[in-house]
Parts: C-alpha cells; sequence; structure tokens
C-alpha cells in the first residue's frame, strides 16, 4: 500500500451536497475510500461532516494533510483534506455564487494537474453548479471541458488535440456521447462524419482498455426510427452510416444506426441476462443522460475519455434544494470512486 498513489476527491461547489456526500462515503465505506483524499477547503468539508452529524448519521473526524501520500496513513471514518491554495471560504447553503463556483473550478484544477504530473492515480469530482463556474468568469460550461483544457495546455496542444468525450454507465447499461454541453440545435450541427468517427475511436479505444478485449459498439441514429430510410431525415444515410462503416474497416466491432428508441433496451444487462453491445453511442446529451438516468442516478457514473488521467463523478448535480440537510445519497460517489480504482490500478480493487 505504501507505493501506491492517492484519488483525490474533489469537493465540488461548496453550498451544494458534494461535500455532505463525500463525507457520508468516508464514514460509510472506510475500506473503499481508503487512499483517498478530498481537494479542496477545510472548512468547507467541516461543514459537511457536521450536515451528516446534524442529520443524526454520527460523526466524522476531518485530518488536515499537507501531501497526497499522507491519505494512506489516515485511519478509517476520518475524512483526510488537503486544503487548496486559493480556496474560498464555504458559500451560503442552496445559493448560486461566483465564490462557489471559483473553489470548485480551483479544486478541479489542482487535482487535474496533480493527476497529469502523476501525483495522484485518479481524480472523483463531485458536482458543480454551471451558473456559478459562469459567475466565476470561469470560461469553460463544465467539468469535462474544464479537464479537457487543463489536459491540453499541460501537453501543449490545442483543445482540438486532446478530444474527450463523456460516458455514463451504471451496473446495467454504458452510452457515450457524441456532443456534451451544447443546445440542442448546435447539438444536431455535430452530428458530422468526423465528429462520429473520432467519437468511435475514442470509445474502442478506452472500452478495450476496460474490458481487456474488443468491445461491441451500437450507435444510435438521430432522427425518429433512425430515419426511417430517409423519411424522418437523411443523417443516418448520409453522416451516421458512413461513419460507421469507416470505423468496422478499422477493426472496430460497431454496428448500427439503430432506432433510438429501443437500442438502449438491446444493450441493457438486465436479469442476468447480458446486453447484445457494451455500449451505446449517443448523437446527444439527452438521447444518452435519460436512459442511463431513468436507471436510477443513485447508481450512475460519469467518466471522460480521451484524457491522459482518469476521472470519475457521480451522475447527478449541486441538488442546492436540499443541501445541509445531510440527507443527501452518497450511492453515485460511492460508485464513482469505485470505478476510479477499477481503471486506475485495475490489479488491487
Amino acid at each position: 500500500m505504501k507505493n501506491r498513489k492517492a484519488i483525490a476527491i474533489t469537493q465540488g461547489d461548496s453550498a451544494g451536497i458534494g461535500p455532505e456526500i463525500i463525507a457520508k462515503a468516508f464514514r460509510d465505506q472506510p475500506a473503499l475510500l481508503q487512499g483517498c483524499f478530498v481537494a479542496g477547503d477545510v472548512a468547507t468539508m467541516r461543514r459537511g461532516a457536521h450536515a451528516i452529524l446534524q442529520a443524526g448519521d454520527g460523526h466524522l473526524p476531518v485530518a488536515v494533510i499537507a501531501s497526497p501520500e499522507e491519505a494512506w496513513q489516515v485511519p478509517p471514518r476520518c475524512m483526510p483534506v488537503l486544503q487548496v491554495p486559493g480556496m474560498p471560504a464555504p458559500a451560503t447553503w442552496g445559493a448560486v455564487s461566483a465564490e462557489s463556483g471559483r473553489g470548485a473550478a480551483l479544486s478541479v484544477q489542482w487535482a487535474t494537474r496533480a493527476a497529469l504530473h502523476g501525483d495522484i492515480a485518479a481524480l472523483v469530482t463531485a458536482p458543480l453548479h454551471k451558473e456559478a463556474l459562469h459567475a466565476a468568469g470561469v470560461p469553460f460550461p463544465g467539468h469535462t471541458e474544464l479537464l479537457q483544457a487543463e489536459a491540453a495546455q499541460h501537453a501543449g496542444v490545442s483543445l482540438e488535440a486532446m478530444p474527450v468525450r463523456m460516458m455514463l454507465a451504471n451496473n446495467e447499461l454504458r452510452t457515450v456521447l457524441v456532443s456534451i454541453h451544447v443546445s440542442l440545435r448546435q447539438a444536431i450541427e455535430a452530428v458530422t462524419y468526423d465528429n462520429i468517427l473520432q467519437t468511435l475511436r475514442i470509445t474502442h479505444a478506452a472500452l478495450q482498455r476496460m474490458l481487456g478485449r474488443v468491445p461491441r459498439i451500437a450507435v444510435a441514429g438521430l432522427n425518429p426510427h433512425a430515419g426511417e430510410g430517409g423519411l424522418f431525415g437523411s443523417e443516418e444515410r448520409t453522416t451516421i452510416a458512413p461513419a460507421v462503416a469507416a470505423a468496422r474497416g478499422e477493426g472496430m466491432d460497431v454496428q448500427g444506426p439503430f432506432a433510438p428508441d429501443t437500442i438502449f433496451m438491446r444493450a441493457r444487462d438486465v436479469d442476468g441476462h447480458a446486453g447484445e453491445f457494451d455500449v451505446v453511442l449517443a448523437m446527444y446529451h439527452d438521447q444518452g443522460l435519460i436512459p442511463i438516468k431513468y436507471l436510477g442516478v443513485e447508481e450512475g457514473v460519469n467518466v471522460t475519455l480521451g484524457l491522459p488521467l482518469v476521472r470519475t463523478s457521480p451522475d447527478h448535480g449541486t441538488a442546492f434544494d436540499i443541501a445541509g440537510q445531510g440527507i443527501a445519497n452518497a450511492s453515485s460517489l460511492i460508485e464513482a470512486v469505485r470505478m476510479a480504482w477499477r481503471l486506475a490500478a485495475p490489479a488491487d480493487h
């Protein structure tokens, strides 16, 4: 254990449920969280620990550490916190704030740089609030784009040379998105031959590393019934099918495009029966996220593909309406930690 690298969990927006679900994870899953630490603000994390105490869920001590390696020395059911320089004080529960957005971004940037320098094994990101991020002047709409920018700067390349994709996964289904946080109109415009083929390449490479074999990839259509032979749209014939054919020519196991309203059911592992596919390529954000979240937000995990680091995240937001009450469910964060260990050190966890 002494030679293993730790995992950083970013605190998320201090006004949201991130700090309290992190505290619950350290309290309830001591074996899984051994070797993890929080990159953020000590006062914010103490407040998160106090929130679960106030809810009658038990006390959780906080240990201040100076380096990631010290996380391994902290006893079980104690939360190690590394104070990130420049972090603001905790914001008012449930309120959009530029300061909380700035703090969330600082936490992610610190952990991303630590991962890129090889100081940590992976990072797990607690939820941030996109409006707060914008109020803080951060020129990126969310985690994925912020991580991409840091990785590209570290590598000395442009954003275009560091393409990333979002994968959402739970125990029953995986889906990867062609586009992420853009309007629906922009998402449709992003359904191009190059974007689809690039997404297939990223998905194939990432899933092959995760599964240890060639992944079976299904591609969803853009239009109802996958265009119904051109009756409801031509993108399937003119754009998606040619990209699928090119990917198959490169040796990938790719099929489609399929009708979007049925392909997710065909790929789902349920009742002991494996799905027909390992992952579904969705053409836009909501097409892929609605089926995953319908199956249970508590079990969903967000994995960023295409980066030279491991990053996972719970599949939910800041839940400002219940923040500070100590009642938020930590299951998705716990699954994100479990996934991070699996991807960072598959032989050990």
